[in-house]
């Protein structure tokens, strides 16, 4: 690939967008490997060729067309983007064609720079000659992550449907590795399960999903349940338990976070990481709540119009949160009564404590208004530690830090801080060593979860 000089801002809006996937191939960032690996079987599902790409192979390249500055997810999705298709034109030559790709890379709106990603990106492939006619799909949470456009009418809401599903079914997946893997008779053995069973659920979802047999998925979830309790050392005996809230790319990429939860383990922790489904949840609850305010404003104005076009999207997102809501619930009453799993807060419960505490607004947006109220939800839970992952210099997990740090002090529960960049921080290492020494102590005295055991 060579680079050129002249960047069109144009296709700034040109080739960042909604797409149709049909008879492309889709390209997917490995953030969380069990919940991408089952999205993209879903897609499949449904006719769209979605793969994930190999990530962290192309940091160098990342940090190359990045000043640094970046959020540094940029930087590592960057990196993927570039070393796929550089790969991609080794393994094909002459018969590369760009265009028969689109990266897939969503956007947040507010002051958080996940909704420049894909801007930036734009303008860095668009300095490759040979990468200019590659677009961008983009889905954002000011439409709570809707996915028209990208298949035919018809089918968008059973996509959806199904997509959702496939994310908490990933969480479910993601918690009880952390479950067992504390406890596993033998090393090893909970991380090849857990592989194994990622690509069992690949296949089904791909299989059941477009026709929303979700019961038949669930019941085979059940059996890979079962399998897992078996790998559990009855002998060993409940540990610390660590919560772990931040920027979900962070706090969710094994790379970029350089495995902090199995560096937690090691010190002899059991985590629990905020779930995927949360942000989605949030982004439905927050489309919400903004097209409630502008009812009521439009209502106090009497300007019909906007009042339609606000009840219309009042109806759409309420509908939209009641149904991830629903789903998500039953999902884990189907598998709580087979192992204690940790279940997600629902995202209002989470405002009221922001609220309660008076610690932030829900109008400032960010991953702070999941994180703040999130932290303090752990520590009336009895979780005996909180760490909080984020990139460096992050804005939303910055106002966390400075809200809950003084807050988990006066609490007595453990709080550490790990911001991550593509450096390796010489006393992180020590830093954990610390903190699971505090938590240690906070568990000999108050034990965990309000005196629970491990089941």
């Amino acid at each position: 690939m060579e680079i050129g000089k002249v960047i069109d801002f144009q296709s700034l809006t040109e080739k960042v967008g909604r797409f149709n996937l049909s008879n492309k191939t889709c390209l997917i960032p490995e953030m969380n490997r069990i919940g991408t690996h089952l999205l993209a079987a879903v897609f499949r599902g449904f006719g769209i060729n979605a793969k994930i790409m190999d990530t962290y192979k192309g940091l160098d390249l990342g940090r190359k067309y990045t000043s640094g500055k970046e959020c540094y997810p940029c930087q590592v999705t960057m990196g993927d983007i570039l070393y796929y298709m550089q790969e991609e034109a080794k393994r094909l030559g002459d018969n590369f064609d760009p265009e028969d790709y689109i990266y897939f890379m969503p956007e947040a709106d507010g002051p958080c720079r996940f909704g420049m990603y894909n801007k930036y990106q734009r303008i860095v492939l668009d300095s490759f000659p040979d990468l200019s006619r590659l677009k961008i799909g983009s889905l954002s949470s000011e439409d709570g992550y809707s996915l028209a456009g990208i298949i035919e009418d018809g089918r968008v809401r059973d996509l959806r449907k199904a997509s959702y599903f496939s994310v908490v079914i990933g969480d479910v997946l993601d918690r009880l590795l952390w479950r067992i893997r504390p406890y596993e008779k033998e090393p090893g053995l909970t991380d090849d399960f857990i592989e194994s069973s990622m690509h069992l659920m690949e296949e089904t979802l791909e299989r059941l999903g477009p026709a929303k047999n979700f019961n038949k998925i669930l019941d085979k979830l059940e059996e890979i349940i079962e399998e897992g309790k078996r790998i559990i050392d009855p002998r060993v005996l409940p540990k610390p338990l660590i919560g772990i809230v931040g920027e979900i790319y962070l706090r969710t990429h094994v790379h970029a976070n350089q495995d902090v939860i199995r560096v937690l383990e090691g010190y002899g922790a059991e985590v629990v990481n905020a779930s995927i489904a949360e942000w989605v949840n949030y982004t439905s609850y927050d489309c919400l709540r903004s097209a409630k305010a502008g009812f009521g404003f439009a209502l106090r104005q009497f300007r019909l119009g906007p009042m339609k076009k606000y009840l219309k999207d009042i109806i759409s997102f309420g509908g939209d949160l009641f149904y991830q809501e629903f789903r998500q619930k039953k999902v884990y009453r189907r598998v709580s009564p087979l192992i204690d799993l940790a279940e997600d807060h629902s995202v209002g419960h989470l405002e009221e404590i922001l609220m309660e505490e008076d610690l932030l607004d829900f109008d400032v947006g960010t991953e702070a208004c999941l994180s703040i109220p999130g932290i303090m939800e752990y520590a009336r839970e009895g979780y005996n530690g909180v760490v909080n992952v984020y990139p460096f210099t992050c804005m939303p997990s910055t106002i966390t830090s400075a809200v809950v740090g003084p807050l988990m002090n006066e609490l007595g529960v453990p709080y550490l801080d790990t911001p991550y960049d593509s450096s390796s921080q010489p006393g992180r290492e020590a830093a954990i060593r610390t903190f699971m020494y505090q938590a240690n102590q906070h568990f000999k005295r108050n034990g965990r979860k309000g005196g629970t055991e491990k089941s």
